[in-house]
């Protein structure tokens, strides 16, 4: 009898991510304190510190900050695109009816915010960080909604891992799309042909991991010398491993099985740690209230639970999705605020738009956390609200 995965992957992803949501904030603060202390100017220099060598007239000698961010968070990547490619083939966005609603949901967390933030920067040189508000971190989203336990229907926490996997795929896009520079096509072509090959041999039945994993090795090194940015190698490879649509367990789900962990309580923990050591400046404060403040405060805050809300309220009546088993409009409105914690992603798509400025990215960086903590805030004390509410009163003993 195949070894069923399935059923209890949702558990195990849900769980990981709801204890490495916790484990990111406790981090983020760890950064934080680290930053705006003696040891800050000493950990700066750490991650400008290189490590690697030439191999084979292969450069791979890169500072530390690089090897997280293009090196680590491939790795994200490509957990991401494990879960994308699983919920496509037998989860939540597996059949239309099934993935209409988040895929919806997330279309509209991503334009509304995306608009907002334009409407407050265009025309400045801020404006190449559109796609900042864009962008809901799972991890942190789910450890908030865990945090209410039994006071959310268990529907709703299915509904927003969709929504914010659909919507690390949207953010996937737009960074191959747009924030990649000076492409160098004859690397990608290489890259390309690779995945080509990936592809065949997934289509010849070969299940062995390490036959997809270095390969994949090749992908990133060519993609991230092409000008778009490394981590879409990680997708690309999470693509071409084979799944089933059954609850046999697949060589992704094996991968995905293996990495959940080590990326929940290691690989964002430390992306966490070099990425939000910002060092507070009066200026800062300020900061929130230009252009670059507002966009991305109002874009994660307004525009995420507005867009999830409103274009999940289109797919209901028009009739391509369902509501959650419980849930009422305004669990979802509730969600759509968790939608707004933007974290990880959305400090990495800062980091794309803003890396030749340490000033504008800096407060780019506290814009997002900010909105983040509000967001993350609201979010629970909304959902609790609401829980109270929709809970009726039990009839007094006689």
């Amino acid at each position: 009898m195949p070894k069923s995965f399935n059923l209890n992957s949702f558990k195990e992803f849900f769980r990981s991510s709801s204890v490495g949501g916790m484990i990111l904030i406790v981090c983020v603060f760890i950064s934080l304190a680290v930053a705006n202390s003696p040891a800050g100017p000493v950990f700066e220099k750490l991650l400008a510190v290189e490590l690697g060598a030439e191999i084979a007239g292969i450069h791979l000698r890169y500072p530390v900050i690089l090897w997280i961010n293009d090196g680590l968070m491939a790795i994200f990547f490509l957990l991401v695109g494990l879960e994308i490619k699983r919920e496509l083939i037998e989860g939540e966005l597996s059949s239309f009816k099934k993935a209409s609603l988040p895929i919806f949901a997330a279309l509209g967390g991503v334009l509304a915010p995306a608009a907002i933030y334009f409407g407050f920067n265009a025309g400045t040189e801020t404006a190449p960080g559109w796609g900042i508000p864009m962008a809901t971190d799972i991890a942190f989203a789910i450890a908030i909604i865990s945090m209410l336990g039994k006071r959310v229907p268990s529907s709703l926490k299915i509904f927003l891992s969709a929504l914010a996997i659909v919507d690390d795929l949207m953010a996937i896009l737009v960074i191959a799309v747009f924030y990649s520079s000076d492409i160098h096509y004859m690397f990608l072509l290489y890259a390309g042909g690779i995945f080509l090959f990936l592809l065949l041999l997934n289509k010849l039945g070969v299940k062995n991991l390490a036959a997809y994993l270095i390969p994949g090795l090749f992908i990133w090194y060519f993609i991230h010398h092409s000008g778009v940015h490394a981590t879409i190698a990680g997708v690309l490879t999470a693509f071409a491993i084979p799944t089933t649509p059954d609850a046999t367990e697949s060589s992704l789900e094996k991968l995905e099985h293996l990495l959940v962990n080590p990326v929940n309580f290691i690989i964002m923990p430390i992306f966490a740690l070099a990425n939000t050591n910002i060092t507070f400046e009066p200026a800062m404060i300020t900061g929130l209230t230009t252009s670059l403040g507002l966009g991305i405060i109002v874009g994660l805050v307004v525009g995420k639970p507005l867009g999830i809300t409103l274009f999940s309220w289109i797919a209901v009546m028009l009739g391509f999705g369902k509501m959650p088993k419980n849930a009422n409009w305004k669990h979802i409105m509730g969600t759509g605020m968790l939608g707004g914690i933007g974290f990880t992603m959305s400090i990495f798509i800062a980091l794309l738009s803003f890396s030749g400025n340490n000033l504008i990215l800096a407060e780019a960086k506290f814009a997002i956390l900010t909105a983040s903590v509000i967001s993350g805030l609201i979010g629970y004390l909304w959902l609790a609200q609401v829980q109270k509410r929709t809970q009726k009163p039990t009839a007094p003993k006689v």
